[in-house]
């Protein structure tokens, strides 16, 4: 065991989700985690007050993507290393945050707390961590077998798409809610899952990805 901990920023717009990871690491007498931040922005600054040996970063947080974040890391603070923690197993993804300079990805409903662990030791010592899974659609993106620039339809659910349907048509919550029988909290439920899942942050987003997917070709949005 070193006598130096390792130093480790947490970046998650998720308070229940870094504590969690938080008392994880720090079951490991390694481990110290030094800051906690909850959008990229404050990521990035309390990196440059810290200089953790590990930033282990969300993708989807506001102000500034986890994408950015390790870029801007990899650029200011060599010395830290990445290790993204997220959702989103879509191979774009991946291959976006490996580009960014992240020598480390892990799907959060795949990783345990020893993997986590023994990932953040891998990503310290210079070396990359991947699950099988995630490795599998690195290895596909390299290959070119996959061409998604993104995220797709495909990771939604079928209320999540009647929800974007009413969104990209201009509805409010509380019309969609009605249209679709469901509570208007329910709504708001929905279309954080779509920003999530999409990693898209705004109503215009939304939209947007609805047009190019063709959702509103029908007549009508359900």
């Amino acid at each position: 065991m070193s006598d130096e901990k390792i130093r480790i920023l947490l970046a998650d717009d998720h308070a229940l989700v870094r504590e969690g990871i938080r008392r994880v690491l720090e079951e490991d007498p390694d481990f110290e985690v030094v800051a906690e931040a909850a959008d990229g922005e404050e990521a990035v600054a309390l990196a440059r007050e810290h200089r953790p040996d590990v930033a282990v970063v969300d993708i989807s947080m506001p102000n500034a993507s986890g994408f950015e974040v390790t870029a801007r890391l990899q650029a200011e603070l060599a010395s830290t290393h990445v290790l993204i923690l997220s959702m989103h197993d879509d191979v774009e993804y991946v291959m976006r945050a490996v580009r960014a300079g992240a020598r480390g990805y892990l799907l959060k409903d795949e990783a345990g707390p020893s993997q986590l662990r023994d990932a953040v030791r891998a990503v310290n010592s210079g070396s990359s961590f991947f699950t099988s899974a995630v490795a599998a659609r690195l290895a596909a993106g390299l290959r070119g077998d996959d061409e998604q620039q993104g995220p797709g339809v495909d990771v939604l659910t079928a209320r999540e798409l009647d929800v974007l349907k009413g969104i990209a048509a201009g509805l409010s919550n509380k019309q969609i809610a009605a249209d679709l029988g469901i509570s208007r909290r329910t709504v708001e439920s929905h279309r954080e899952s779509l920003m999530r899942k999409l990693d898209i942050r705004t109503v215009a987003g939304l939209t947007r990805f609805a047009l190019d997917a063709g959702l509103l070709d029908d007549a009508a949005p359900y």
